[in-house]
This record gives C-alpha cells, structure tokens and sequence, in this order.
C-alpha cells in the first residue's frame, strides 16, 4: 500500500505539473477538476497507508511479544541425551511415517506408545508408561509435558520438493474417491464408514483433514466439467499443468487454503504456529507474519533456537546418512534404557524369588528336581510375543537390518497404492522426470512463498553436518578402544569398563584407609 502511495504522488505530481503550466491543453473547468479529484484521492492514500503503519505496529508488537516468551536463549545443555519421553515432530512430507513403522516400532513396545500418537491432533496424554509421541503436532505440544524429560527429534526436506510432494500426495488420496459417481455419494460414504471402524483415515490427520477434502471436491468438479463438455481431451503434456483434469499445481500454490496451512510449514510447525496450534496467540501471530513478511525473521529465529536444542534433526534428502544417524543417535539410547530397565526389572524379580524361597520348601519339584531360579519369569518371557523379545535383544545393527527391510517393504506398498490413484486421474503421472517440466516461474514463486522455510533448511543443514561429524567421532572412539582390548580374554568392552570401576574403587579405599591410620598415629 505504502508503495503504490508513492507511485501515486509522483504520478499526481507529474499531472500537476502539466495541468497547471500548460492549461492551454484543456480548459479551466477540467483542470479544476483533476486538481480536486487528485487531492481527495491523495488523501485517501495517505489515510490507507495511515491504517497500513497502525497494523504494522500492532503485529509487531504481538510477534515481539511471542518471541520473547515462546524460547528460552540458552542451548539445553544435555540435549544429546535421550530423556524419559520421545516426541517426534513429524512435518509432513519428510519420511517421518517410515521412521515411525520401521524404526520406533522396533524399539517402543505398543504399550508405551501414547494413545493415537500418530493418528490424531488432539488428545491428552496420559496413558500410563506413555513414553513415545509421533504425530504431526506442532512445537506448541510441548506445554502437554514438563520440558526437562522430554526429548525432541525431527526431520526436514528441501521446502521446493515438499511443496511438490504435499501437492502429489493431496491429490493421490483424493482421487481414491472418484470411484464413487459424484461428490455426495463419496461423503456419505465416508460418513457411514468411519464411526464404525476403529481405523483412523487420512481424513482425520492434520493437515490432510483440510488438503484433501479440498482437493476431492475440485477433482469432481472438473470430471463433471469434463462430463458435460462430452470430451477428456486434456491440452497439456505437463502433469502439474492439466487443468481439465486437476488443479494445475501454480493454481494450488496460491490458493488461501495453501498459503495458511503449506507454505512456509515447517517453520510454523516447528515454532508452535501452526492453525491447529494448542497456543492460544499462535493464530494472530502467524497472520500478522503473513500480512507483514519482515516479521517472519522473529518467528524463524524461534524455529532455529528449537532445533538447536533437539537431541535429532534429520534431512530426507540426505537419506542414508539420516537413518544411521537416527540409529546410533536416538536408537542406541533407546537400546541402552531398555537394557537398563529390563536389568532393574530382573533385580527386582531375583529379590523376590529368594525372598518366596526362604520361606518356603516348594523349591523341589513333585520329581525331586529343583526348580530353576526365576523360573515364572522364564515361563513368562517365552509366551511373549516374538516382536517383544526382537526389542530386548536389540542392536544398533539389528536395527539398521531391519530397517532396511522394513522400508522396502513400504515404499513398494506406497507406490502400488499411488500407481492405483493415479489411474483415476490418467493422463495425469506425478514423477521427478515430470517435476523438471514446471516452468521455473513456478518455482520461483514456491521458493518466494516459503521463504522461511528455506532459512530454516539451510540452518537444518548445518545441524545436520555438525552431528554426524560427532556420531563419526564417537563410533571412531569406540572402535579404537575395541581394538585395544580386542585381545583382552574374549570380555567386551563394558564389563573391562566396570572391572576396571572395581578397581579404582578398590585403590581408592586402600588409600582412605592408609590415611585414617596415618592421622590416628599422629594423634597418639
């Protein structure tokens, strides 16, 4: 508004100019009337842009205030230890569901998952033995749990590609209802279904609840276009330009709907602000970013100080190393505090078994036999489940194997489940290969639109570097030590580690001992 103002003084100079020194072009009469016209018009910008600096500060001053109480300054100084509770801020698009199935559900018992944690926006978490949390809720869950025993993981994908994929997978999922004949015949469908299944749908996950009902009823508004005109000739060859078909991707980026709940997402997602936020303000400030683009830097650093403080932060580009890192960052711990519960769990069993046995003779079975110790546990654990007794045995390297095996498995299901939606809309075909046919002035505009978020992408990016250089160093330390006592009688690592406890214990208490002597002769 502010600009246009001033192209409307130079304009209204320039016309002042003519209108009064060369009057002989037009009469008195008319020349009155442009003075005057300009002059109401004049004003009426100035008022605009009057009204346009009140809501500018106003927002800022609302940003402000967010930002100063949405983050502390300090960096968490054990943020690379694993706490008692789990959550992973799952932004859409990134991978995060594969972690979820292939990684997390190796480790994590179903029983210590929270209740619809992935599934749902809105639920409380107070399942006992709660200890997981994986869903697409934004940073303001955090104020559901006490900071000092949460851990937060995360990763992020290149903000153009998860545009493109948001895109893709809005209209993949809603063409899965052109099997119906018409828009009402699939809602009251989906109606009657879902209150008596258990499952949860796509439909009911943030953000999809709002892209794909919205993509759905696009795509039968055009099939029935497409009906009436009596023809499905499509003019394009570009698959994110078909308009008789779908909405073409440069329609969709500019969209209301996308520019509130796509763009700049993960930043949003990150900094607690997105439209299903549980803070109060998170709505007012994410407008006012929106109007007013130069506030975004607040909410962006918010977003950066956040990641640092995360014991994960992973990048969908960079696969590979994500996954290892994902493992021996996050999956060694997780391993470590399940050995060390299932140690606590059998000392417990062990005191309780000798305290049943002194006090009784049952100890010699009806054969005369005796039973072996901790012989109910042992019954116990072999009727469990064998995905149970795969987690108490878990490696870092078991992990990663079944990992791998996992995702094939997926991805191989995920595109039989695309290449069947994309039937429905044929000749449509979502690929790489068909990306690089998007003009670049499209591209360009989805970087302008998630300028945040490339910020926060490159920021990722460092992170990222910064911990897998400390992942190599510390599994190069572990190797060396390895190799050192690699000949030491066949004992591993950790029982030379508490041996050698032992014994500077045992040192220690020689010397405490020789002392206590010493000062109890000087006193005699």
């Amino acid at each position: 508004m502010i600009a246009s103002c001033v192209d409307f003084v130079s304009a209204a100079c320039y016309y002042v100019v003519n209108v009064k020194y060369e009057a002989r072009l037009i009469d008195t009469a008319c020349r009155d009337w442009v003075l005057n016209s300009m002059e109401m018009s004049f004003m009426h910008c100035e008022s605009s842009a009057s009204a346009t600096n009140s809501d500018f500060g106003r927002c800022e001053r609302i940003v402000k205030r967010w930002a100063s109480s949405a983050v502390d300054l300090e960096v968490k100084d054990d943020k690379h230890t694993l706490q008692d509770f789990l959550f992973f801020l799952h932004v859409p698009r990134t991978g995060g569901r594969t972690y979820f199935h292939c990684f997390l559900r190796k480790l994590y018992s179903s029983s210590q998952e929270c209740p619809r944690s992935y599934d749902k926006l809105r639920f409380d978490p107070s399942k006992p033995k709660c200890r997981l949390l994986v869903t697409h809720d934004d940073y303001s869950m955090m104020s559901k749990f006490p900071r000092e025993k949460l851990s937060v993981v995360t990763i992020l994908r290149d903000p153009v590609d998860r545009v493109f994929s948001t895109y893709e997978f809005s209209v993949e999922v809603a063409a899965r209802f052109l099997v119906h004949p018409n828009l009402t015949s699939a809602t009251r469908m989906f109606g009657r279904l879902g209150p008596k299944t258990n499952g949860i749908s796509t439909l009911d996950i943030w953000p999809w609840k709002y892209l794909i009902p919205w993509m759905r009823e696009d795509l039968f508004a055009r099939r029935g276009a497409r009906k009436q005109r009596g023809s499905n000739d499509v003019r394009s060859n570009d698959s994110y330009d078909m308009k008789e078909v779908v909405m073409p991707l440069h329609e969709y980026i500019t969209d209301p709907t996308a520019l509130d709940i796509v763009h700049n997402g993960a930043t949003y997602q990150v900094a607690g602000l997105t439209n299903n936020s549980y803070f109060a303000e998170s709505h007012e400030v994410r407008h006012c970013v929106q109007k007013h683009r130069i506030l975004g830097d607040y909410v962006l650093q918010v977003a950066k100080k956040r990641l640092d403080n995360m014991l994960y932060v992973g990048l969908t580009e960079d696969h590979r190393e994500s996954a290892t890192m994902f493992a021996n960052v996050v999956g060694a711990q997780v391993i470590s505090q399940l050995e060390a519960s299932n140690s606590s769990m059998e000392s417990i069993t062990d005191k309780k078994s000798a305290q049943i046995s002194s006090f009784s003779a049952a100890d010699v079975s009806i054969n005369g036999h005796k039973r072996q110790s901790g012989s109910i546990e042992h019954i116990g654990r072999e009727n469990s489940t064998d995905a149970e007794a795969d987690k108490e045995n878990m490696t870092v390297e078991k992990l990663m194997g079944a990992y791998e095996s996992c995702i094939s498995n997926l991805r191989k299901a995920q595109s039989q489940r695309r290449t069947n939606s994309l039937k429905r809309i044929s000749p449509v075909k979502f690929s790489k290969e068909a990306r690089r046919q998007v003009p670049e002035v499209v591209l360009q505009q989805i970087r302008s639109l998630n300028n945040l978020d490339l910020e926060l992408y490159k920021y990722a990016q460092v992170i990222f570097r910064k911990q897998h250089e400390n992942s190599l160093q510390k599994l190069s330390s572990i190797e060396r030590l390895e190799n050192m006592f690699g000949d030491s009688g066949g004992f591993t690592l950790w029982e030379l580690a508490f041996a050698f406890s032992i014994v500077i214990i045992f040192v220690v208490g020689i010397v405490f001992v020789n002392a206590r002597r010493t000062t109890l002769k000087v006193k005699i």
